[in-house]
């Protein structure tokens, strides 16, 4: 089935589905992970755009349900240069095609996907319309112009959970005290629940809007601050919330929680041209010296420039020199743009979750 595809730029391509008939309006993006694709399509940071991976061949070790990363699928297309439908893996319960059909999802294949991300790498992620049902380029195009786009718009609130849940441990952690922690999910992968548990936390996940009296209120020994899509200077109140509890206990944040963080500090936010999407970003720690390999998913980013001489940053990134991670010098707070719990990517900066687990027991 013929897919057209229309970007705001005015380029136009062609493509074929292998998922049936659709059409879905969202920023397209590009990932450059060799594999992993089942976690990319279930983390909710992807809420909103359209992924296009640059390996060239997808779908050969098909899916299954215990390398979700959350309920749903989030990109609203995902397009591969070479779909394979027949998978060979002994995991494999379904295939990508049928997974994408499950949630609805427009699955795209036949197009130059190196091309497409050279193009993203020179424009910048762009608006863009992909449909089986409008074959008109024109058409596609002037739509993709009109749509309003991701920026200053809350995506947090379609991906949160509703209502507040405990956490159940795929494995417990070891003898010993455990950690009371509160976790505001503003998108949360679900490998970051499960990196906490094992290190003996107890974890309370509340919807992103809830306010910082009842996070105090459940007497948490530490606040996580979880990924999530979209802007993070759209998510109304949420970063007064966050920094009513600066100083209150330790907080670590991922991703959009560390751009929350970083604009709770008195920071700004900007976007950046193409993003960083993949399992293969060089990240350095300015403390230890050390190179990290690392998995990214964002598309903002903290202005170091605008932090405030109370805040140190402690990573950045080796590709572009943009900021990584940050922490509080004098309160218990720090945080990385990166996504330590992998799922899908290198295992490097795991650390981290222990360094949490290390300030709250310095701080209780």
């Amino acid at each position: 089935m013929k897919v057209l595809i229309g970007l705001e730029d005015g380029t136009v391509m062609s493509g074929r589905s292998f998922t049936g008939p659709g059409e879905a309006v969202g920023e397209i993006v590009f990932n450059t992970s060799m594999s992993g694709y089942q976690e990319v399509l279930t983390d909710p940071s992807y809420a909103g755009q359209l992924v296009t991976m640059t390996y060239p061949l997808i779908g050969n070790y098909g899916v299954n349900d215990e390398d979700m990363e959350s309920s749903a699928i989030h990109p609203r297309a995902f397009l591969v240069r070479e779909y394979q439908g027949m998978p060979s893996n002994h995991r494999a319960t379904s295939t990508l095609a049928d997974f994408l059909r499950r949630f609805d999802i427009l699955g795209v294949e036949g197009i130059d996907t190196r091309m497409l991300t050279r193009i993203i790498r020179n424009q910048g992620a762009m608006k863009c319309v992909i449909s089986t049902r409008d074959l008109d380029g024109e058409s596609l195009v002037r739509r993709a112009r009109e749509w309003s786009g991701l920026v200053g718009r809350d995506m947090v609130a379609g991906v949160t959970t509703e209502a507040p849940f405990d956490w159940q441990p795929d494995q417990c952690g070891g003898a010993g005290r455990r950690w009371r922690v509160v976790a505001y999910d503003f998108g949360i992968k679900w490998n970051q629940l499960r990196l906490l548990s094992r290190r003996g936390c107890d974890v309370r996940v509340v919807p992103a809007t809830t306010p910082a009296e009842e996070v105090l209120a459940l007497a948490p020994d530490g606040i996580f601050l979880s990924n999530g899509p979209g802007d993070p200077a759209g998510v109304a109140g949420v970063v007064e919330n966050v920094r009513s509890l600066l100083g209150k206990k330790p907080i670590f944040g991922i991703c959009l929680g560390h751009q929350i963080l970083g604009l709770a500090y008195g920071g700004a936010t900007y976007k950046l041209k193409f993003g960083h999407r993949g399992g293969n970003q060089p990240v350095k720690d300015l403390t230890t010296g050390r190179v990290e390999i690392t998995s990214q998913n964002h598309g903002f980013c903290v202005d170091p420039d605008s932090l405030p001489s109370w805040i140190e940053v402690t990573h950045i990134n080796l590709n572009d020199g943009s900021l990584e991670g940050m922490r509080h010098r004098e309160l218990p707070a720090f945080s990385v743009q990166y996504h330590p719990e992998h799922a899908p990517g290198p295992h490097d900066a795991e650390y981290l979750f222990d360094r949490f687990i290390d300030l709250m027991q310095e701080q209780g």
